[in-house]
């Protein structure tokens, strides 16, 4: 038997749906117009920006990003081809590959940042009081463990 969702259930759901679409959008729009960046490149230029020697397996970088191999491959040459990411053979593991944040990479990322970092805090973090925040973060890792511990589902958390 199908357990509907309360009347207060439904908007918090729909105002939570939505404003995360919109949310999303809006930094991903922000982000292309001032450094010619999508929000995807970004996400994996600060993954390799935070890894040890800026470097990262790609089967890693997929499962942080809880994305298809195939789709990690596809952005990692796009930004190769920005001379951003360089590709190099895992030393360890023949078939491996490894993702590598470049010098230019990580000047791309340092001028992105800023308009990235204004634009949380313009359409979330300076909306909310610090106990926002918090209730935040702690909605957010319960639904984040809850998905991460689905089989299948297994992205790290950071």
């Amino acid at each position: 038997m199908t357990r509907w969702l309360t009347d207060d259930e439904q908007r918090a759901w729909r105002a939570f749906a939505l404003a995360t679409r919109l949310l999303t959008d809006r930094l991903d729009r922000e982000l292309l117009a001032a450094a010619d960046m999508p929000s995807t490149y970004y996400e994996l230029l600060v993954l390799l920006s935070e890894a040890p020697g800026r470097t990262l397996r790609m089967s890693e970088l997929a499962n942080w990003t809880n994305s298809k191999p195939s789709r990690i491959s596809h952005a990692i040459n796009k930004l190769e081809q920005k001379g951003w990411v360089r590709r190099e053979h895992c030393a360890d593991d023949r078939r491996g590959w490894l993702a590598v944040l470049t010098d230019d990479g990580f000047a791309a990322l340092r001028a992105a940042a800023p308009r990235h970092v204004a634009g949380v805090r313009e359409h979330l973090v300076d909306l909310l009081t610090p106990e926002q925040i918090r209730h935040l973060e702690d909605i957010s890792r319960v639904v984040l463990d809850h998905l991460a511990a689905e089989p299948g589902s297994s992205p790290p958390s950071r």
